[in-house]
């Protein structure tokens, strides 16, 4: 069985993405490091679906924090307003897990693109038979299985570790910005889930307080054990994500959409 599910996600997962990246790292003139930014902005772009339902969330629980005051007010028992709290976000079609998704596909796609880089960039960059035997038959996908990538990327080694701890620094910091911005998105429903007789009864309020210290923490100290490329991915892939977050929060889609709509005006 585990042996089934194993092959499904290389097929999946596995044999893909390092495919992509043998495909952008031709594209880029065999720079290793322009090849891992385009494959994290492609995964970004191809994974936006799953990250809409938590902006979505996070955009309505601030339009929604009026009635979860109301309700706040009214149910002063913690499991009578956590009931009550998780009816109105069924009413109004919320689920507080949404933002848990994201989080769970980067740790996957995080976690085979670890294997890749071990594979790829294993022996310093020499390309093995195992990874040469995993390459799809195209003409971007060609290199010789006895060849030597080019790890070099700026100051770093991206098949070693960053003894410097720039980017595992970085990568911590970017994480713990993300976490604050969304702290400050969400700020009306916290609000309203700290002053509620037990936070634990606030799913939502909970994971965030959760992630806001301890993931960036984790980030560094994955990031100092793992190749340089591996931060460099996780970076690109938080100042991303915060990129999202801010443009999905902004009016700036808003009037990208609605340009062509005729302006009303006062008198």
């Amino acid at each position: 069985m585990f042996e089934i599910l194993g092959t499904i996600f290389n097929t999946i997962l596995y044999q893909p993405l390092l495919n992509l990246l043998i495909v952008f790292y031709n594209m880029f003139g065999k720079e290793l490091g322009f090849a891992i930014i385009a494959m994290t902005v492609f995964i970004k772009l191809i994974t936006f679906p799953l990250s809409r339902p938590s902006i979505h969330f996070a955009k309505k629980q601030k339009e929604l924090a009026p009635q979860l005051n109301k309700l706040k007010a009214k149910y002063t028992d913690k499991k009578v307003f956590a009931q009550k709290q998780m009816e109105l976000y069924k009413e109004h079609g919320l689920n507080p897990a949404a933002g848990c998704l994201p989080i769970i596909v980067q740790i996957v796609v995080f976690g085979f693109l670890y294997r890749v880089f071990t594979d790829l960039l294993g022996a310093n960059g020499l390309v093995s038979e195992k990874v040469f035997s995993m390459l799809y038959d195209f003409p971007w996908t060609t290199i010789q299985a006895a060849e030597t990538l080019k790890t070099s990327f700026l100051m770093f080694n991206l098949a070693a570790v960053d003894k410097t701890y720039t980017l595992p620094i970085l990568s911590g910091l970017s994480q713990f910005a993300l976490s604050k911005y969304m702290a400050k998105v969400n700020k009306p429903g916290s609000e309203v889930a700290k002053t509620t007789p037990d936070t634990k009864d606030d799913i939502m309020y909970n994971v965030q307080e959760a992630t806001t210290y301890t993931l960036p923490v984790m980030t560094f100290f994955i990031g100092i054990s793992l190749p340089a490329g591996l931060s460099l991915y996780w970076l690109f892939s938080t100042l991303l994500t915060f990129f999202q977050y801010w443009m999905m929060n902004s009016d700036i889609l808003k009037y990208i959409f609605n340009k062509n709509e005729p302006r009303t005006t006062t008198n």
